[in-house]
């Protein structure tokens, strides 16, 4: 998910193990080394090899960590510790509650390099092509997580009409409440931007 949570950090603050945190510290010196040279040299013109030089790694490696170039700047860590945060909320909880409680938390907790590292990749998004269209791919991903933690919470199926419903609804409140930040980050936070597309949700869409 284009995101809203710190990647080196649990629901609980806990600190990953150390062996985690090399992946997170070798993903994000590829990420680093691949927003210099598209600052630098434009994206289409920046090639994987010329990426993996800069963070002084293999090509081999950078493609473990992300199969296609598009996914340096689409991956990230956020998924697992929303669906974390889900799970720790009280069942009796609506849904979207729960997801606006902890959408807005994760938002809270992001560092001031990582709020300059998601208007990075908002701006590549804007303006490259092939990443939105890549896009679609890490939202159904997305999509999939929400749906299994919350009909894990209504004992129903991930496919039930309602669940695909809500999850659809969520998504498209997050990338216009994420992508409504990015054009209006003077008047607006992270958080302010989420709790207000949950709000709407929450009260039924009112206009």
């Amino acid at each position: 998910m284009t995101g809203m949570a710190s990647a080196h950090t649990t629901p609980a603050g806990q600190r990953p193990g150390l062996r985690e945190r090399k992946k997170i510290q070798t993903r994000q010196a590829i990420r680093l080394a691949a927003y210099r040279l598209f600052a630098e040299q434009g994206y289409d013109a920046t090639p994987v090899d010329r990426i993996a030089a800069a963070a002084d790694v293999s090509p081999s490696t950078v493609f473990r960590y992300f199969p296609a170039k598009e996914d340096i700047v689409l991956t990230d860590e956020y998924d697992e510790a929303m669906a974390a945060g889900i799970r720790d909320r009280p069942l009796d909880e609506p849904p979207v509650a729960s997801l606006r409680r902890v959408l807005i938390d994760m938002a809270r907790r992001l560092t001031d390099d990582e709020r300059e590292e998601m208007l990075t990749r908002l701006t590549l998004i804007r303006q490259v092509p092939a990443l939105r269209a890549r896009m679609g791919e890490g939202m159904a991903k997305t999509g999939a997580m929400l749906g299994e933690v919350l009909a894990e919470r209504s004992g129903r199926s991930p496919e039930d009409f309602e669940v695909r419903v809500l999850v659809g609804a969520v998504l498209g409140a997050l990338q216009e409440a994420v992508l409504h930040c990015f054009d209006h980050r003077r008047e607006e936070t992270m958080e302010d931007s989420v709790d207000r597309a949950l709000g709407m949700l929450a009260r039924g869409l009112p206009l």
